[in-house]
């Protein structure tokens, strides 16, 4: 089920009944999107239609971010907890090593990518990656061809936000596989080129605040959630 916040369609499903509802997407050859929604997203959307069209028309659109869960406790919603864009992509690669599913990575600057792959056959061995692409490769027919002759049939993709939607919704009917997902700066965070919250900080949903501690240069961006909540109420 999908919940409206402010115009935007949100899932309430935990990370295992994604996991199955992608599994199945795969198995029954169906082509499903997956992106995060977080409350800076929900504001821009209410200024840019074409911005709320391409998230809307996401197959999964997950609440990653705090504001996202507590605008649905104020609206009484069903949304029980966050599902964050790199914890989804793990998920999904604990699940593409159990069920032998093949993995495909697309994007960040070059040998990111590699680095993530490695990183991830660490964690989980036996995993089938089956290509990597970094983002800074422009000609379609290369990009279309490694990805196509892959076999791959999850692919994340790292190209940043909205660049990364906007490509997925463009490509993915020529393209092979079956899930897609846009990750942002996972990459970067699974190679170990950048450094996560603590996992106390991601527990109580306050990455946001970690983040603030780290780049005191990100306030003003912070002062999006409170005009947020305020607008979901008056919503």
């Amino acid at each position: 089920m999908k919940e409206n916040i402010l115009g935007v369609d949100v899932c309430d499903q935990t990370y295992d009944q994604l996991a199955s509802h992608l599994l199945s997407d795969i198995e029954n050859k169906r082509k499903s999107f997956i992106v995060a929604i977080n409350p800076e997203k929900i504001m821009k959307a209410q200024e840019d239609e074409s911005l709320r069209n391409l998230l809307n028309a996401a197959t999964y659109q997950i609440p990653d971010g705090v504001g996202v869960l507590i605008a649905s406790k104020l609206k009484k919603g069903n949304i029980k907890e966050r599902v964050t864009g790199i914890d989804m992509m793990m998920k999904l690669c604990e699940q593409a090593h159990l069920h032998e599913k093949k993995v495909f990575l697309y994007g960040a600057k070059p040998g990111i990518a590699d680095e993530a792959k490695a990183k991830l056959e660490e964690m989980y061995p036996g995993i089938h990656i089956v290509g990597t692409l970094n983002g800074y490769e422009k000609d379609e027919k290369v990009i279309e061809e490694t990805i196509n002759g892959s076999g791959a049939e999850i692919i994340f993709v790292a190209l940043g936000s909205p660049t990364q939607e906007n490509w997925i919704i463009n490509h993915k009917e020529k393209l092979a596989p079956y899930v897609y997902q846009g990750v942002g700066g996972s990459f970067d965070v699974i190679s170990g080129r950048l450094n996560r919250a603590p996992a106390f900080f991601q527990r109580l949903g306050l990455e946001w605040f970690y983040r603030l501690i780290k780049e005191p240069w990100r306030f003003k961006r912070q002062l999006i959630l409170p005009k947020f909540l305020i607008k979901v109420l008056k919503g």
